[in-house]
């Protein structure tokens, strides 16, 4: 079977042509594919922020959802 060769753009516009269906059908498909960097991306990301946050004197799992986004925010503009 011989190979198409397409520019990111080309492929693009063909996906913008395909029905809402087929696109969701793609993305799924897409999605599920990176699902498990993802995973793995987040779990180590709140494995670090429960860190920093016990490094600091805190408990990640005891502070409420406000709590949290001030500690990430003040973390995130420290000089």
């Amino acid at each position: 079977m011989p190979t198409l060769k397409l520019t990111n753009e080309q492929v693009i516009e063909l996906i913008k042509q395909l029905p809402t269906e087929q696109q969701l059908e793609l993305f799924k498909f897409l999605l599920l594919q990176q699902w498990g960097q993802w995973e793995s991306l987040s779990r180590y990301g709140v494995d670090q922020v429960r860190l920093i946050a016990q490094e600091r004197g805190y408990n990640w799992d005891t502070m409420t959802e406000e709590e949290r986004e001030t500690f990430v925010d003040e973390v995130v503009h420290e000089d």
